[in-house]
């Protein structure tokens, strides 16, 4: 018998053990903490709907216990707001990523440390939604900017020629004003 899996109440477990896939889109104004991101003046409504699939997997190594084993991909359009000319930018995101299950959080974090691989404890029911937007958010440039700006950039530190306007002296007007020192 074939088991229906839903995406934001996923038992990855029995999920990973059937070999399942999922595969669909979701609005990104869905995804919170991503449209957080976002250029202020360019809502999510607007944006493409992201893209993911997920495909579970049971790996038998020799002599050891199953381990349970996702591949997660996803691809979104988020605009963005480039740091070195303050416009909006459409920025691509892919994520294409294995992750390991295991079952206690301290056993992820000694193996996440000693491994290349990517390793979480396993949740009774994971949120792939949530998954998705992790992943998404960690795909993210660290400073957001377009390759080549549309517009010209004014330099920030640009110096001007030390330009005073001349000001007269207070006390020459006094000066003025004192007799000037007899010869006698």
């Amino acid at each position: 018998m074939k088991r229906s899996h839903v995406a934001t109440k996923l038992d990855l477990e029995a999920f990973a053990r059937d070999g399942a896939s999922l595969a669909g889109e979701w609005p990104a104004a869905d995804l919170p903490r991503l449209v957080e991101s976002g250029a202020l003046d360019h809502p999510a409504a607007q944006w493409p709907a992201v893209r993911w699939s997920l495909q579970g997997e049971l790996r038998q190594p020799r002599a050891a216990a199953a381990q349970i084993w996702l591949h997660l991909q996803a691809q979104a359009e988020l605009d963005l707001t480039c740091q070195r000319c303050l416009q909006a930018y459409r920025q691509p995101l892919q994520v294409d990523r294995w992750l390991r299950f295991v079952s206690e959080e301290a056993e992820a974090a000694a193996l996440d440390a000693d491994s290349d691989d990517d390793v979480l404890a396993l949740e009774r029911h994971l949120d792939a939604q949530a998954l998705v937007e992790d992943e998404l958010l960690l795909a993210l440039p660290i400073v957001p900017r377009h390759e080549v700006c549309p517009q010209p950039l004014v330099a920030a530190n640009t110096e001007l020629p030390d330009v005073e306007p001349v000001r007269p002296n207070p006390f020459a007007a006094l000066a003025a004003l004192k007799p000037s020192p007899s010869k006698d």
